[in-house]
């Protein structure tokens, strides 16, 4: 008589068991990530990595932008005697100044035999500061050019003009070099252009153009 009583309770244990068993579930476990969706960013997204910065249209050689010499390549120039896009106080034709014409620097040009230098205040009806010719060093220290070719800038008190240096190179000597200094010339352009023709007649003469420019204010 016990042993019908305890078979049906094993059963009714093992049944119970069972359901329970049954009824548990186990939260869904995924091996995959879904995929981001457009416009979202994600941690596991690479970090973009910056280029180097190439060299920028300001930094290379260009005469596009200058009305006496953009027919011709440009090489680069620069000087010692400016510093912050202003000419130094020595170059002036002032009483603070020493007339010293500014130091120049270029790297010898393919091709050119002698350069040619003319300084140009931009903003007086092209006056002449400097011009020298027969050149073949490719550094001149500052008050490299004699008095009958320079003459610093000395613009009216308190105001401010722009000055620029051109340096052209040049295949062969040329006849002469058009103008004089300290005094205003409209047609720079032809004078420059002229040494494209070199002193046989042969044209193509300009190798190129190196040109620096600077400000200076008077006091």
């Amino acid at each position: 008589m016990k042993k019908h009583k305890i078979l049906p309770a094993i059963l009714c244990g093992a049944i119970l068991l069972s359901m329970a068993g049954c009824g548990q579930t186990t939260p869904a476990t995924s091996t995959q990530s879904e995929a981001p969706t457009e416009g979202t960013t994600t941690e596991a997204t690479t970090e973009a990595t910056t280029e180097a910065p190439t060299e920028t249209e300001a930094t290379v050689p260009d005469n596009s932008d200058d009305i006496f010499v953009s027919a011709y390549p440009a090489f680069a120039v620069t000087s010692q005697s400016l510093h912050d896009g202003k000419w130094d106080e020595i170059t002036a034709n002032t009483l603070d100044g020493k007339n010293a014409s500014p130091e120049l620097s270029w790297e010898p040009v393919e091709g050119a035999t002698e350069y040619a230098i003319y300084m140009i205040d931009m903003d007086t009806g092209y006056f002449i500061h400097w011009k020298s010719g027969n050149i073949k060093e490719t550094t001149l220290p500052e008050g490299w050019a004699p008095k009958s070719e320079y003459i610093g800038p000395y613009p009216p008190s308190g105001s401010t003009h722009h000055y620029t240096v051109y340096v052209i190179a040049l295949k062969a000597p040329v006849e002469r070099m058009k103008g004089g200094i300290n005094s205003i010339y409209a047609k720079v352009k032809d004078f420059i252009d002229a040494l494209d023709t070199d002193a046989e007649g042969n044209t193509g003469n300009i190798v190129g153009v190196g040109r620096v420019s600077g400000a200076y204010t008077a006091k």
